[in-house]
């Protein structure tokens, strides 16, 4: 499962949520414009999807797509 790009403002979560009766195996995200970390790229609690968050240091958002690898329990 993937969210595209999108900008959101700095240290804000983009959670991708895999389809019903999955859980996410793996993720990850991408921090993208100029000068933009990736602050986090983790699971959530409950296992069923990934998050992503980032920061750009002259602005105020950063773009960030998110993507989780879906499996059957």
């Amino acid at each position: 499962m993937k969210l595209p790009n999108a900008n959101v403002p700095n240290f804000q979560r983009r959670t991708v949520y895999c389809p019903a009766g999955k859980v996410a195996v793996g993720g990850g995200a991408e921090a993208q414009g100029d000068d933009a970390d990736l602050v986090g790229s983790f699971p959530t609690d409950d296992g069923r999807g990934w998050i992503g968050l980032g920061r750009q240091n002259a602005y105020s958002s950063a773009g960030l797509p998110v993507c989780a690898i879906c499996a059957y329990a």
